[in-house]
Parts: C-alpha cells; structure tokens; sequence
C-alpha cells in the first residue's frame, strides 16, 4: 500500500460518516455518535497527515504551498467542529453547521485526491510512498485507539 492508498481508506470513512451524520434524526442519541466518531477520525486523520505526508512534502518547492493550503483547511474543519461542539445537536443551526462541515470535507477530500496527491506522486519516490503510508498507519492507528478510549 502507498500513502494515497492509505489516505483514501480514512477519506472514504469519513464521506461514509459524512452521510450519516447528516441522514440522522433531531437529537437523536445515532447524531451524537456519529458527530463524535466524524470528529475522532478528523482528528487522527489529519494529525498523521500533517505529520507523515504534509510535513515531508515542505521539503519541495512544488508541494510546499498545497501542504501549507491543506493544513489551513484543517484548522477550518476543526474550528467547525468546535463550534458545533458549543450548539444543541436539536437545534437547526447545528445542522446547517453540519452541513458546512461535510461541505468542506467532501471539498478537502476531493482537492486532495484529484489535485495534491498528483502534485505529490511527482515528487515522492515509490519506496517513499511506502514508506509514507506505513508511517502513517501506525501514527493513524495510534491517535485513533487513543481517542477511542
């Protein structure tokens, strides 16, 4: 497995908890837990990015920017979740800000996918791709069983 390949597992996760937070009912107890599971996976995600994708990517004038652009997108997303933390679940604002989330998301995720990952396969090497997503794997699985408990 490559670091794209790797990514796309987490980003798929997180369109499929996308979705479901925004299928579910006022209030309900199902809105709760996927709120925090959608917030878990943010934060592991893009902790290990940031730390085994983005940050070797500074190293090359050609990638610097989009890393730099990538991580601000981040730091939105996080404010988002912060302020839904701060709104009843019930509340039609929560869910308007929810769908801003998702919104900018589904937005990072594809810009990511269709754009940066070719920016960064030109100036990464295979064995560094390999190397990248098994970093990744075990930074990502480590912050998410840590947020987990």
């Amino acid at each position: 497995m490559n670091i794209f390949e790797a990514l796309r597992v987490s980003h798929e996760t997180q369109r499929a908890l996308s979705a479901r937070l925004l299928a579910s009912q006022t209030d309900s107890e199902e809105r709760r837990d996927v709120f925090l599971e959608l917030k878990q996976e943010l934060v592991a995600h893009e902790t290990a990015e940031e730390r085994c994708f983005y940050v070797p990517l500074f190293e090359h004038d050609s990638t610097v920017d989009a890393a730099r652009h990538a991580i601000a997108e981040h730091h939105e997303m996080d404010e988002m979740v912060e302020e839904l933390e701060e709104i009843n679940p019930a509340w039609q604002t929560w869910m308007q800000g929810a769908k801003k989330l998702c919104d900018k998301i589904e937005h990072h995720l594809g810009e990511e996918e269709h754009k940066f990952f070719q920016e960064a396969g030109k100036v990464l090497t295979e064995a560094q791709k390999v190397a990248l997503a098994k970093d990744y794997e075990a930074q990502f699985l480590s912050l998410r069983t840590k947020k987990d408990k």
